[in-house]
């Protein structure tokens, strides 16, 4: 007659380059990271022990240098399959109760944790794997598109993407104007910038499976001080557009254990209703609906009203805000997927919203969250 199981283990999920593994050793529920780097590693464990000062997050275990990277060892909070993530949140038709209660918990926890801790940092101060290290010489951008030319959108615009800037775009009815190579130097120029940037202490990549429910933050490597328009601007993008669309349709390893993201996918595409050149006047006609499902609308709004304008009104009473977080908000269109490696329809609609973010008459609030879809003229 065999005893009772103390020991139960899996499944195990690879993230990224990270290996996860589920343990649970009598009533302890554990979850052990490997890290191949070291460096982040490092990182994350400063960043936990940081985080942790205004955050709630997991308790950190035990960690262990290993030959090729660290294990780490966390508390493993109550997350299954379809549970215990904001995504699950909004992997619904309808935006619930529960969702807008953990909106109003996490922008105040947000709001708090800012506010006590924004400061005017030097570039050196602030965590900069994000944006800074991307735009340097040799960074992401670079990796992607230096030296590369590729076509907007092949059998669809088939302009290099390179000319785009001799072409006079009309997106949605709207004439706008997006330079490639100049798009690119402007952003490494302005992560070149030596001027403080208004940072506080925060998780750094809030994406919405970083985000637990109950509340609680998740993944580390990015936390300390982090620019916050950066913060905003990641928030924002993923919940816009990453999570509910771009990752799941290009990564779909990451929802393994969070399946009904993918029946939500086509709520939240856009759909590209025209796309034309007309070469006698150099014009590219775009017309496209941004579909974004309604709890994903509710928490960008809910995010928007009671995070991002009341520590707006603290720290840059009269800016606007479409200057400060443009530059955050291009980055992430283009240094999270390399878009030449794209499908076209996608690579056109995100160059189309690239545009957008770099207009002078970009409009965060119609842009993260319009509120309803736009109705081109055909």
């Amino acid at each position: 007659m065999t005893g009772p199981t103390h020991l139960r283990i899996g499944p195990l999920r690879r993230f990224t380059r990270n290996l996860l593994l589920p343990v649970d050793f009598f009533d302890q529920h554990l979850l052990v990271k490997y890290t191949r780097n070291p460096s982040e590693a490092r990182d994350e464990i400063r960043g936990h022990a940081r985080l942790g000062q205004h955050y709630r997050v997991p308790a950190l275990r035990a960690r262990l240098r290993v030959p090729g990277g660290y294990v780490l060892t966390y508390e493993r909070l109550p997350i299954g399959p379809d549970r215990g993530l904001l995504l699950d949140l909004l992997n619904a038709h309808e935006p619930s109760s529960e969702l807008h209660a953990y909106m109003r918990q996490l922008t105040a926890a947000y709001r708090d944790a800012i506010l006590t801790t924004a400061q005017r940092a030097d570039q050196a101060q602030v965590v900069r794997k994000l944006y800074w290290d991307r735009a340097a010489p040799g960074g992401r951008l670079d990796a992607y598109y230096r030296g590369r030319d590729f076509p907007v959108a092949a059998g669809i615009v088939d302009v290099p993407v390179s000319r785009l800037g001799t072409y006079v775009l009309n997106i949605n009815g709207q004439r706008l104007h997006l330079d490639w190579a100049a798009t690119l130097r402007r952003l490494h120029d302005h992560f070149a910038e030596p001027e403080p940037v208004w940072a506080a202490l925060t998780q750094g990549d809030p994406t919405d499976v970083n985000l637990a429910h109950p509340l609680a933050w998740l993944d580390y490597d990015t936390a300390g001080l982090n620019s916050i328009p950066g913060e905003f601007a990641n928030f924002l993008w993923y919940a816009s557009a990453l999570g509910g669309w771009l990752v799941p349709t290009y990564n779909p390893a990451a929802f393994a254990d969070h399946r009904a993201t993918f029946d939500h996918i086509v709520a939240n595409t856009p759909q590209l209703l025209r796309a034309t050149v007309d070469r006698t006047t150099n014009t590219v006609h775009i017309d496209y609906a941004w579909r974004l499902s309604a709890p994903r609308r509710t928490a960008i709004n809910a995010y928007w009203e009671r995070l991002v304008l009341p520590v707006a009104e603290r720290l840059w009473a009269g800016t606007n805000l479409a200057d400060l977080l443009r530059p955050y908000v291009a980055m992430r269109i283009l240094a999270v997927y390399n878009l030449a490696e794209l499908a076209p329809e996608d690579r056109l609609v995100l160059l189309a919203r690239l545009a957008e973010a770099m207009s002078p008459s970009f409009d965060p609030v119609a842009y993260f969250s319009p509120l309803e879809s736009p109705c081109p003229a055909l």
